[in-house]
């Protein structure tokens, strides 16, 4: 069983699905921890990026990142040694980037993902688990 804590973070662009989220899986029994943007106030995604990386770096949970798009919290996210920021759009995404890649990051677009799609790629990242084996020596040679 994974562990129920998520950290989650947006931009004001991703403010609204964020509010949704945290909602909807709270509902489904994860611990939200909520890291902001508290508003649609305009304001820089690196920031939030920055301080949901550290708390999954510190604590070992996972967490969720959402932009307008994506893209900016995914390379933000990505300059931090330990973080696996995976960008997906599609469940199967969302599986092999826990599966085989062991993202601790997923990050969503909130201009473009719909609440219901959101949900179904949090649901998948979440539960599914790292398969190791053959994939531990291929996420090792990401970090340099």
């Amino acid at each position: 069983m994974p562990n129920k804590t998520v950290f989650i973070a947006s931009d004001h662009a991703g403010y609204p699905l964020k509010q949704q989220l945290c909602r909807e899986l709270g509902k489904l029994g994860w611990e939200m921890a909520d890291l902001g943007t508290y508003s649609e106030e305009s304001c820089a995604y690196p920031e939030f990026a920055h301080k949901l990386c550290a708390k999954v770096l510190e604590n070992g949970h996972k967490g969720i990142l959402i932009c307008g798009t994506g893209t900016g919290m995914s390379m933000a996210a990505n300059r931090h040694s330990g973080i696996r920021a995976a960008l997906c759009t599609h469940e199967f995404q969302a599986k092999i980037a826990r599966a085989h890649n062991d993202a601790n990051v997923l990050c969503l677009a909130g201009r473009v993902t719909s609440p219901p799609l959101a949900l179904a790629l949090c649901e998948v990242f979440l539960e599914q688990e790292f398969e190791g084996g053959r994939h531990v020596r291929r996420v090792e040679l990401i970090e340099i």
